[in-house]
């Protein structure tokens, strides 16, 4: 993201996105990543054929537009991206730990499975 606040240029200029018909910013974040990647395709063939239109090389307000409404949806989608990837890195270590657990708990009772009778006596009188 440039130096300007996008959300802030979108909300105070009220964009509005093709998808199923409008949306606003804030509807984004509850679309999926294929849907922003749709809404991104579309701006982009958007751009290009503004820049197809024109000799001049001056960026007009609807130009500046298009390009705050792309960098907005590649700034939501790749947060979307970072928390998927970051959730299933997040249940990956919960599976580590739990099999660790699993394993731990299973060389504890071999390990207790190892000791004499004695070794057990004593362990029992002692929590008495």
């Amino acid at each position: 993201m440039s130096n300007k606040n996008l959300f802030e240029v979108a909300t105070r200029n009220r964009l509005r996105f093709a998808f199923k018909g409008q949306i606003g910013v804030e509807d984004l974040w509850q679309l999926s990543v294929g849907d922003l990647d749709t809404i991104y395709k579309g701006l982009n063939s958007q751009i290009k054929a503004a820049k197809e239109e024109s000799l001049l090389d001056t960026k007009s307000k609807e130009d500046e537009e298009l390009t705050d409404k792309i960098e907005l949806v590649k700034y939501i989608f790749n947060v979307k991206v970072a928390e998927k990837n970051a959730a299933i890195e997040a249940k990956e270590k919960r599976q580590k730990k739990q099999k660790l657990m699993e394993l731990l708990e299973a060389k504890r009772e071999m390990d207790l499975q190892g000791k004499s009778a004695e070794e057990i006596q004593a362990m029992i009188d002692e929590l008495d």
